[in-house]
């Protein structure tokens, strides 16, 4: 990702301003609350304060894309995240159902001539979306939430300025803010990047199929981007710069990408972009570089989708004015408990530094903020234990520690590994390739064998991952799944069935589907 500068850099440990030191005159403010950001972090945190009595403002504006793209009120999770990226995987899976319908005896006439209308896809993503954007427009208003749709920027610690869609300026104080704007795609610094290239802000929307495409990185976007494009039919190459899924398990992250492998997608190792360039026949020459040979490579798509992270929107909000600092080589802002340096101004979701960069993270987050600020409470946010899914053409779900990490905190020694392959009942009539799912867990070796991470790649993983992730922050032991018992025969009792160590050398293998 590269640097954002320009702006107050960041210390980290930086001086509290006392509120005194900002509050004009008698005091009074147009809000208790503004919230910069409309995204899902922002907008819990606006709800929540209101519920608390306080009177709020939300301001949000979507800056288009470089290729034009841009949407309404819910912010990334909603328009260009989440909910449009499980759709689009959801219509993978569907098609990979229909041509293992047959072998469970479903008559599907013409099956070879089965394929995704790109077209009717995503009016019907973009249409769900629009739906969720007009509730939530909806529900602020009935909350009286004042919505802005503006570009806000600080003027001073207490006063913020909206730049309106026709260019005029709306100016606002609050008595507490909350700087909740995400983040956006990177874009890396080689020829035709901007001009040709598309991100994860343009791919749900786009006009045309994307057919052979380019993803260039390999982290979650990337390869859940990859996945179902490829499944859908458009054939997908993946540049990997490093590692694939870096910060992950790195052995889970084999499972899920041999599998991709298995699929059809192609995988460029140790590669990085270096230039794009658009053909008179509309499509792209990519040109990269092995960074291991020293070689060069080029190859023509119809898409290239750059996937190579995201920057912090906080360069555009003038922190200097309001006293606040961030972290200068990426935008970040530290507040170990969502409170900057300046003790009104707190922030939420991925403009955190060293936070999980999760939708239920940052609203989790901005709701309990809203409560410290207007209700007294005390609870604050605990970023660790915190489940999530990549959903890739087999999902990969986990929580806790890596393997890796697990081993640098607790030393090789003091750990266990249980794991297992496994063969869910539902690939048997189909004969669908089943040697990529895998689990483990990552426990302490001493009695109870308190578990330190879950990791399970395999169908529904998201599903199977959620109700663990419970367990884990109660405190789950060995001793505990292995007194579970499982529902059969269902992918998620393979947790509870856990009993070969790495250890032990033994065959991970099943024997039967009920052994």
């Amino acid at each position: 990702m590269a640097p954002i500068g320009g702006w107050l850099c960041c210390s980290r440990r930086a001086k509290l301003v006392a509120p005194s030191d900002y509050i004009d005159g008698d005091g009074n403010f147009d809000y208790d609350l503004a919230v910069i950001g409309g995204g899902s972090g922002g907008l819990a945190c606006a709800k929540e304060a209101v519920n608390q009595g306080a009177k709020v403002a939300v301001l949000d504006y979507v800056t288009p894309s470089p290729q034009g793209t841009k949407w309404g009120l819910g912010g990334t999770c909603v328009n260009v995240g989440c909910i449009p990226k499980k759709l689009m995987h959801q219509a993978a899976l569907l098609g990979e159902s229909i041509h293992e319908a047959v072998s469970y005896g479903w008559q599907v006439p013409q099956l070879n001539a089965v394929k995704i209308d790109w077209a009717t896809l995503t009016e019907s993503v973009q249409n769900h979306i629009k739906s969720v954007n007009w509730t939530t427009r909806v529900d602020l208003r009935d909350k009286k939430i004042e919505y802005i749709n503006g570009l806000g920027e600080f003027k001073d610690p207490h006063t913020i300025v909206a730049t309106m869609k026709n260019g005029s300026k709306k100016e606002l104080t609050a008595k507490n803010i909350v700087i909740a704007v995400g983040g956006r795609p990177h874009y890396p610094d080689i020829p035709g990047a901007t001009e040709y290239c598309i991100s994860s802000d343009d791919i749900f929307s786009l006009s045309h199929p994307p057919g052979k495409t380019l993803v260039v990185g390999a982290g979650y976007i990337g390869l859940e981007c990859a996945g179902f494009l490829n499944s859908l039919g458009y054939p997908a190459t993946i540049l990997v710069r490093s590692v694939p899924l870096r910060g992950f398990d790195q052995q889970m992250a084999r499972m899920v990408t041999n599998e991709m492998e298995e699929r059809g997608v192609k995988f460029q190792h140790h590669c990085i972009p270096q230039s794009v360039e658009k053909l008179e026949s509309g499509q792209l020459k990519a040109r990269w570089l092995n960074t291991q040979t020293n070689e060069q490579f080029e190859d023509v798509f119809d898409t290239v989708l750059i996937a190579t992270g995201r920057y912090q929107l906080t360069k555009a909000l003038n922190l200097p004015a309001a006293g606040v600092t961030s972290v200068a080589e990426n935008g970040k802002i530290v507040a170990p408990t969502e409170q900057t340096n300046v003790p009104h101004i707190y922030a939420v979701g991925d403009v955190l530094e060293n936070r999980p960069e999760l939708t239920p993270v940052a609203i989790h987050a901005g709701r309990l903020l809203a409560r410290r600020i207007f209700a007294g409470a005390t609870q604050q946010m605990d970023y660790d234990n915190v489940a999530t899914t990549v959903f890739t053409p087999l999902e990969y779900g986990c929580v806790g520690l890596s393997e890796e990490t697990a081993t640098e905190r607790y030393g090789a020694d003091a750990l266990e590994i249980y794991h297992a392959y496994y063969k869910p009942t539902e690939f048997f009539i189909p004969q669908r390739n089943i040697k990529n799912c895998y689990l483990k867990a990552v426990a302490l070796r001493d009695p109870p064998q308190r578990i330190l991470g879950l990791h399970f790649v395999g169908p529904v993983a998201g599903e199977v991952i959620q109700g663990f992730a419970a367990a884990i922050k109660c405190g789950i032991t060995m001793e505990h799944l292995a007194n579970t018992v499982g529902i059969h025969p269902t992918v998620a009792e393979e947790f509870t069935r856990l009993n070969i160590t790495k250890r032990s050398g033994k065959d991970p293998n099943p024997a039967s589907c009920c052994s």
